[in-house]
């Protein structure tokens, strides 16, 4: 398959390269002015947990190829969700084509991306993936499965061949009741869970807020009371959590057990650990912080523990 990615950022090269490895031709499409643009491999060191739950370390070179074509099977699109509508105006005047995986996380309704795609056929993914690039070098890690809408909520043409795709990767796919819903409820976790590491660290040191998160069973305790919270937030937007019972059940213990468990799977599991500690955007981490603060203040949502710690942010920043 012939597959586009936007840009050249952590998760479309991750993706990428997953797909490129698999025999499949991957192209990625950057501004013309983007200092990116001569950007010919990236040295990839890549914690795997396709084939074995702890992840297998491995290195090797993805090369990087640019957009050569009018058509593709597949865009994959990672972006922050304000940068969406810019892509498409940009595939648009260039003439190219193909089924847009929006891979990212978007806090509007489903009337917004609607207007957002423009006609075009697109379907809703979340990437189980995480890392960054500096100097050309992807860190990264890479779980065995991948979010993506159920077949009869998407109706795009070619989903079957979306599945052979990540099929091909060793990648399974998990389908939830509704994938925007499900987009927001995670949003929404790791709001609470970001503005603790915030609060309790220095919210520019993303790497060192995580660790001092995962390690102590008190500020674990407070990101569950948040997660509870926030969840709450997504809750008065008219989902039903019923529908996400597997995804909220850790959190509905009592702290005194909840807590402790995280401590120890943080401690376990590599995969986690090391996907919690790569994301270093915090422009990104505050956005998403942002979105579940602003609404929750306008449905009038108590949520005192996330409340405060977001604001806490704040103050630091200022």
């Amino acid at each position: 398959m012939k597959i586009l990615v936007i840009g050249l950022g952590t998760i479309g090269s991750i993706y990428g390269y997953a797909f490129q490895k698999a025999g499949h031709e991957v192209e990625h499409y950057l501004r013309k002015d983007s200092p990116k643009a001569a950007v010919k491999q990236l040295q990839v060191d890549l914690l795997d947990g396709r084939a074995e739950k702890a992840g297998l370390q491995s290195s090797d070179v993805y090369q990087v190829k640019y957009c050569s074509a009018k058509h593709y099977d597949f865009i994959f699109v990672s972006v922050p969700s304000g940068r969406v509508s810019n892509v498409i105006d940009s595939l648009t005047a260039d003439g190219i084509s193909g089924t847009l995986l929006l891979a990212c996380g978007i806090w509007e309704e489903r009337t917004y991306i609607e207007k957002l795609v423009k006609g075009r056929p697109y379907i809703l993914g979340y990437p189980v993936a995480g890392g960054n690039i500096v100097a050309n070098k992807l860190s990264c890690c890479l779980f065995d499965h991948f979010m993506l809408e159920r077949e009869e909520k998407a109706a795009i043409p070619n989903y079957q061949e979306l599945v052979q795709l990540f099929a091909d990767c060793d990648i399974k796919l998990e389908q939830p009741y509704d994938m925007l819903e499900w987009i927001w409820l995670h949003m929404a976790i790791n709001a609470a869970v970001i503005s603790v590491m915030g609060k309790s660290e220095d919210v520019k040191d993303t790497t060192a807020a995580a660790e001092k998160l995962m390690d102590s069973t008190h500020y674990l305790k407070i990101a569950v009371k948040s997660i509870r919270e926030t969840s709450q937030i997504v809750t008065s937007r008219g989902v039903n959590l019923k529908h996400y019972k597997n995804e909220l059940l850790a959190y509905k213990l009592p702290t005194i057990i909840s807590a402790p468990l995280m401590k120890r799977m943080f401690a376990k599991k590599a995969l986690t650990r090391k996907i919690m500690t790569l994301h270093g955007n915090t422009q990104d981490l505050l956005f998403v912080c942002k979105c579940l603060y602003d609404s929750g203040q306008a449905a009038g949502i108590e949520a005192p523990h996330f409340y405060q710690a977001y604001e806490a942010i704040l103050e630091k920043i200022n």
